[in-house]
């Protein structure tokens, strides 16, 4: 039986694209705005790790606000920030006056904003859709697909493009961009507010959060696997642009064509992530997912040119792609609603708590050695994570999972659950 998603998410949909769609053109423009700076590894590695630190300073925190606010407000008003907030460099670069330090103000700002809106739509969702599991994984799957297709697939090609036309119109299209997310997130309906904690304190409160994750092996697991993967990512998303110029020998429109490859992948990826699942069961499907990511990396730090390094993109894409559906859609399945927004928060603040390491890492190893070193550190952390984890998010702990969460006798809504687990 199949059941429709509510009108809510349609409006929730196209707000998260418009503003995965100024997200991607920014994706593309950030780094190139920065090699036009400096051509200083470790500079670079200083924006990238900007980006990040918001997730490391104020995650968990993060997370116990938004299970006190209201979910909806926090995400329109986020946004709306956001857009002004890009009239600062827009402004910098139009005068010719941009550099480093504020560039790493941007992304530091920037990614403060997210860490409320990303927390808020997480714990938004399952309350819009009942936590019907099924429900879950179709939207997660048209987000994650939406998402990879406005911020990889358009988003970078129209970055690198816009640039050409000034240095401050990519920055401009993203504020645009933010703006009517914010106008579309402020006409979605209203939902519950979480129920408030007895007089607790926020910091207990982001620690009962915090503690719900570390003693639960399966949801740790879910949050090492990003974990460690984002510091194998940050590594090469660092030295990407760099490694594109000088070893592949592609520019600014070749550049974004990559990450364009990466894109078409990852929506591959999300499309086919129920199957995936429903066939092989999500924990093997996880695995699964993690080995074709490290292999990916490793034939990107081997590829002889640009045609080869885009497909390997394009594989690690689709790793990326169906893992962005399946673990976030049984997380929010099996987490109760008044511990979703800390548990969200939690993993992922251990995800991008790695991403400042993985950028200095990838900055630090280009200097000390060349260019091809941080990827094959990237490939060689990945396929040791993969076999970490394995037992962490097997399929029976995820079955077990599911059935401690599932609605009293005859209340499951789903009668093919894309996490359902393959026999034997």
């Amino acid at each position: 039986m199949t059941t429709k998603l509510p009108t809510g998410f349609g409006r929730l949909w196209t707000a998260q694209t418009v503003s995965s769609l100024g997200d991607g053109v920014t994706h593309a423009a950030l780094p190139l705005l920065a090699v036009t700076l400096t051509r200083d590894p470790m500079a670079l590695a200083v924006v990238t790790a900007a980006g990040t630190l918001p997730w490391l300073l104020f995650g968990v925190l993060g997370g116990a606000l938004v299970d006190r606010w209201d979910r909806r407000r926090t995400m329109w008003v986020t946004d709306a920030a956001r857009a002004v907030l890009l009239a600062v460099p827009a402004a910098a670069a139009a005068l010719d006056v941009l550099s480093i330090p504020l560039l790493a103000a941007s992304a530091f700002l920037l990614a403060l904003g997210g860490l409320f809106f990303d927390t808020a739509a997480t714990s938004y969702l399952p309350d819009l859709l009942r936590r019907d599991p099924a429900l879950l994984q179709r939207a997660n799957a048209r987000l994650r697909g939406a998402q990879t297709a406005a911020s990889g697939f358009a988003g970078p090609p129209a970055g690198s493009a816009l640039l050409a036309l000034g240095r401050s119109v990519p920055l401009l299209a993203d504020a645009v961009s933010f703006a009517l997310s914010a106008l579309l997130v402020r006409s979605l309906p209203a939902v519950p507010r979480p129920a408030a904690g007895a007089r607790e304190s926020l910091l207990r409160q982001a620690r009962a959060g915090a503690a719900y994750v570390f003693k639960d092996r399966l949801l740790l697991g879910l949050a090492l696997r990003p974990a460690v993967g984002n510091v194998a990512f940050l590594a090469v998303e660092t030295i990407l642009a760099l490694f594109a110029h000088e070893r592949l020998g592609v520019g600014a429109l070749g550049f974004g064509l990559l990450l364009t490859a990466e894109a078409a992948g990852g929506l591959l990826g999300a499309g086919i992530a129920a199957f995936l699942g429903r066939r092989l069961g999500t924990g093997t499907a996880l695995t699964c997912t993690a080995t074709i990511e490290g292999l990916a990396i490793l034939g990107l730090a081997s590829a002889p040119d640009a045609y080869v390094a885009g497909l390997a993109l394009a594989v690690c894409g689709a790793g990326m792609g169906a893992t962005m559906v399946l673990g976030p859609s049984l997380r929010q399945a099996i987490v109760p609603a008044h511990l979703m927004g800390r548990v969200a928060s939690t993993s992922r603040m251990l995800a991008m708590c790695a991403a400042p390491f993985g950028a200095f890492l990838g900055g630090w190893l280009a200097t000390t050695y060349d260019l091809r070193t941080p990827l094959y550190a990237a490939a060689g952390l990945l396929l040791a994570m993969t076999a970490v984890t394995a037992t962490m998010t097997s399929n029976r702990r995820v079955e077990a999972a599911l059935r401690a969460a599932r609605p009293p006798a005859g209340q499951d809504p789903a009668g093919e659950l894309a996490v359902q687990t393959a026999s034997g």
